[in-house]
C-alpha cells in the first residue's frame, strides 16, 4: 500500500472509530439543518476533526477541502473528506453510510479510501495501482447490456429545479434496467460499481467530497466516470454518470435527454 493511501486508511479508521461509538446512541444526537433535507451532527464534525488531525500528523502542508470545515490550506496537495457521507441514514439507524477521502495532486486524483464502518468494508485504490476491497483487487462488472444492469442513483435533493427531468430520466431507465437503488450515500454507491455490485450510477448536485474517492476507485476498477457533458468535470459541475464501459455507453444518452448535458 502506498505510504500516503496508509495514512489515509489510518485517517478512516479514526473517524469510523467516532462514528460506531455513536451510532449506539443515536437519541442522544443533536441534528442541525443545513438546507432543507441536508444535515449534519456533532458525529460529522467530531468524525472530520479526527480525519484531519491524523492528515495533519504526517502532511502539515497540505490543503484540505472538507465537508464541514471548508477549504484551508494552499498546496499542490489536497485531502477531499467527507466525514460520513449518509448523514440522514445514519441518524435513523439506516446502515447505509461511509467515510471518504481523497487525495489530489494538481487537481488529479491520486489516492482513495471509503470506509464502510457497519460492514468493516475498506474500499482503496491508487492511481495506476488498481483498486482494493479489503485487499482483494476489484474489477467493475462484465455486464455489457442496460436491460440486464443494476443502476444506482440519487434524488436531486440539492438541486429541486431538477425533480423533473430527473423523473423523467427515472421512468425510462425503470424500464430500461433490470433495476434502479438509491440507497442514500453517493461515495458507497460509486465504490459498489467500482466492485461490481452495482453496474452504473449518475446523480446530479453532488459535491467534490462526495464523488471524489469513488471516481478513483471505478477508474481503477476499468470503469468509466464523466460528467453529463462525458467530460472530465464532474468534480466541479456535481453531475455525474459512471459504470461499465458498455454498461456506460448506454446510460449516458438517457440521462444526456432528459437532464442535457450542462
Amino acid at each position: 500500500m502506498h505510504p500516503t493511501l496508509n495514512i489515509a486508511v489510518k485517517a478512516a479508521r479514526r473517524a469510523a472509530s467516532v462514528i460506531n461509538r455513536a451510532s449506539t446512541q443515536l437519541d442522544l444526537l443533536t441534528v442541525q439543518s443545513k438546507a432543507p433535507n441536508d444535515f449534519v451532527t456533532e458525529v460529522d464534525r467530531a468524525a472530520e476533526a479526527a480525519i484531519i488531525e491524523v492528515l495533519r500528523e504526517t502532511y502539515p502542508d497540505h490543503a484540505i477541502l472538507a465537508e464541514e470545515s471548508g477549504r484551508s490550506g494552499d498546496s499542490e496537495y489536497c485531502w477531499i473528506i467527507d466525514p460520513l457521507d449518509g448523514t440522514t441514514n445514519f441518524i435513523h439507524g439506516f446502515p447505509q453510510y461511509a467515510i471518504s477521502i481523497a487525495l489530489a495532486r494538481n487537481d488529479v486524483l491520486e489516492q482513495a479510501v471509503i470506509f464502510d464502518p457497519v460492514r468493516n468494508e475498506l474500499f482503496t485504490a491508487s492511481r495506476g495501482a488498481g483498486a482494493f476491497l479489503n485487499d482483494r483487487r476489484i474489477r467493475v462488472s462484465r455486464r455489457a447490456r442496460l436491460s440486464e444492469a443494476l443502476i444506482g442513483t440519487g434524488f436531486p435533493f440539492r438541486e429541486v429545479d431538477h425533480i423533473e427531468p430527473y423523473i423523467k430520466a427515472f421512468r425510462e431507465l425503470t424500464q430500461k434496467t433490470a433495476g434502479l437503488r438509491r440507497p442514500g450515500a453517493a461515495a458507497l454507491d460509486l465504490a459498489y460499481v467500482a466492485c461490481g455490485r452495482l453496474d452504473g450510477f449518475w446523480e446530479a448536485g453532488l459535491h467534490s467530497w462526495d464523488m471524489a474517492a469513488g471516481a478513483l476507485l471505478i477508474l481503477e476498477a476499468g470503469g468509466l466516470v464523466t460528467d453529463f457533458a462525458g467530460g472530465s468535470g464532474f468534480l466541479e459541475s456535481g453531475r455525474l454518470v459512471a459504470g461499465t464501459p458498455k454498461v456506460f455507453a448506454q446510460l449516458l444518452p438517457v440521462v444526456q435527454q432528459h437532464m442535457g448535458a450542462r
